[in-house]
């Protein structure tokens, strides 16, 4: 089992579902991670929950060929990991068809002891905490956490569990600030965050959210282009070319 260590603090992490934006990121970010959310963001559905074991492999494979120094994580699909022996499963084809470095799942407490069993056999696991996709059926199901007691132990709780259990890091999503600090705080392992504090170890978010590909993007995305004006535009200008007779010219012909 390769040990993940993180030598930069903050640590960069972005999702990637393609060779071409892997090479990208990979001169940049720490970490890559391959996530179920190319559901949503690449083939248009309303959850992660329909992300298919050999479609987060064929992705997380051409994401690999596109890295050389960054950490690739794969998300394990939801019904992926439902008991000990399905996930060590699932996990070892995705690791050894991907090639990569860890593969990640949801939740706490709940499934510490699959975690345990995938770390005892060599596999290392991220986990994430706080708001879970895999979890979400309709649009009222995206609540922030933490609001109440309650959800502030149970998430305390999760956190323990997940790093007895061994995990080398944790996404944290969606979380209110102050009980984002205090796990911060206290956790033993590296905090992604993601919708948490900008005080975690490290920050990730979706690459096309943050390219400007979605008009609709959660509050904690920071939209760094408007790709999808971009892209709009040369279609535009590509459509009237061809209509007009402007495309192609002589320098796009075998002459």
């Amino acid at each position: 089992m390769k040990k993940i260590t993180f030598k930069n603090k903050p640590i960069v992490c972005l999702t990637s579902y393609n060779f071409h934006t892997a090479k990208l990121l990979d001169k940049y970010c720490d970490l890559i991670l391959v996530g179920d959310s190319l559901g949503m963001a690449y083939y248009g559905d309303s959850t992660t929950r329909n992300v298919k074991l050999e479609e987060i492999i064929r992705h997380g494979k051409s994401v690999k060929k596109g890295i050389k120094k960054s950490f690739l994580v794969v998300d394990m699909p939801f019904g992926t990991y439902k008991n000990r022996i399905s996930a060590k499963k699932n996990a070892l084809k995705i690791i050894k068809e991907t090639k990569c470095d860890a593969v990640k799942i949801e939740g706490g407490t709940k499934i510490s002891n699959i975690v345990r069993y995938l770390v005892k056999n060599k596999i290392n696991v991220m986990g994430h905490i706080g708001l879970l996709p895999q979890k979400i059926r309709s649009r009222k199901d995206y609540t922030i956490k933490g609001k109440s007691k309650n959800e502030q132990k149970m998430l305390l709780n999760d956190l323990k569990s997940l790093e007895t259990a061994g995990v080398f890091s944790i996404v944290l999503e969606a979380v209110k600030e102050n009980v984002s600090n205090e796990i911060v705080k206290i956790s033993k392992v590296p905090i992604i965050g993601i919708g948490a504090t900008k005080h975690c170890h490290g920050q990730i978010l979706v690459l096309e959210d943050m390219l400007g590909l979605f008009e609709k993007v959660p509050k904690f995305v920071k939209k760094y282009l408007n790709l999808n004006n971009l892209i709009e535009k040369a279609i535009k200008k590509y459509a009237l070319d061809v209509k007009k007779g402007n495309f192609p010219k002589n320098k796009n012909i075998y002459l």
